[in-house]
């Protein structure tokens, strides 16, 4: 709540401007500050070797191959960054999505190789279906009434299997991401059935059928070949809807949260850390938010350092706690390593 000054403090006397003059006073009354220590970096995982394959609608970013993995691990640990959440990219796909579900899946690949490079950084891994059926949807599909759409509960036992799979691999979080209800306390029963009751869940939890996707869908491969998905993801005019979608992730045994995406979604973000300031609260910097900076700095449009910690502290005063970011190697280089 907002405090009335005392009514016999005032200008004259009162001078905010006072507390902005000098630039180590701005640092030292600062509220909201950015580290390194607060973000985590996507990173796309693609079949094959010795490739590396630049996302042109995403300058910076690249699919990379298992086998070029530890190098680009070991970057990421000197520059601080704390994180990384994995996507994968497989050889093959079908109508059931039945690569995410192999122990040699390339995320199963990935993470194990990361393990091995490294035992500090935390592996986050996407649990979806997207990227690994033919169909583009994030899970198996169904006709009825002459529409087709994913069919939810037999969805479920899929991304169970699939969370476990991540876990025995060495998967740190388990990330569900498809938006079918019932998902949370499905993998959670799957995890914990299968002995891996320690391994928490980060649930996107109010994810909505965003524009803001746009490059992701490049990144990953990702793109529907039919529709849309907003018969699963959220309608970006509803608000309440989100705190629903929370409070049910969390009766379901949800661990952490994740509004995405973020900055068009800066209300919900607070919402729900004032709903639940207790539970840790993750923001995603999607894709279309990433790029869009890019552009418009490569046109000198925009200060791309001022815009983009500008953008990450309004993410970070809003309430998150941990921003997914593909800015995150940037804000490194800016910051310095783990600052």
């Amino acid at each position: 709540m907002t405090s009335v000054p005392d009514s016999s403090a005032h200008f004259p006397q009162l001078r905010l401007r006072r507390l902005r003059g000098h630039a180590v006073l701005r640092e030292l009354v600062r509220e909201t500050e950015v580290s390194v220590r607060d973000l985590i970096l996507p990173l796309f995982i693609r079949h094959g070797s010795n490739t590396r394959q630049p996302i042109g609608s995403m300058p910076g970013h690249d699919q990379i191959t298992v086998d070029l993995l530890a190098d680009e691990i070991r970057s990421i640990t000197d520059l601080g960054i704390p994180g990384v959440i994995l996507f994968g990219i497989p050889a093959t796909k079908d109508a059931a999505g039945s690569a995410a579900l192999r122990d040699e899946g390339i995320v199963q690949q990935a993470v194990r190789k990361i393990k091995e490079t490294t035992a500090d950084l935390l592996v986050i891994t996407d649990l979806c279906f997207c990227e690994y059926t033919d169909h583009g949807h994030c899970g198996v599909l169904r006709e009825r009434h002459g529409r087709t759409d994913v069919d939810n509960d037999p969805t479920l036992d899929l991304l169970a299997r699939q969370a476990v799979s991540h876990a025995q691999a060495g998967a740190d979080v388990i990330a569900p991401s498809g938006m079918m209800d019932g998902m949370v306390s499905a993998i959670r029963r799957g995890l914990d059935a299968a002995g891996h009751e320690s391994i928490p869940i980060l649930s996107y939890a109010a994810k909505y059928a965003s524009a803001f996707y746009g490059p992701f869908r490049e990144a990953a491969e990702s793109t529907p070949q039919f529709g849309d998905r907003r018969t699963y993801q959220m309608d970006p005019g509803n608000a309440q809807e989100s705190l629903r979608e929370v409070a049910l992730d969390l009766a379901e045994g949800a661990d952490m949260l994740m509004v995405k995406p973020a900055l068009s979604y800066l209300d919900i973000i607070c919402r729900v850390k004032q709903a639940h300031p207790d539970v840790p609260l993750c923001a995603y910097n999607v894709s279309g938010e990433y790029s869009m900076v890019k552009a418009a700095a490569a046109k000198g449009w925009l200060d791309e350092q001022r815009t983009t910690m500008e953008i990450l502290t309004s993410i970070r005063r809003a309430g998150a706690d941990m921003i997914i970011t593909y800015s995150a190697k940037d804000v490194a280089r800016w910051l310095g390593p783990g600052k």
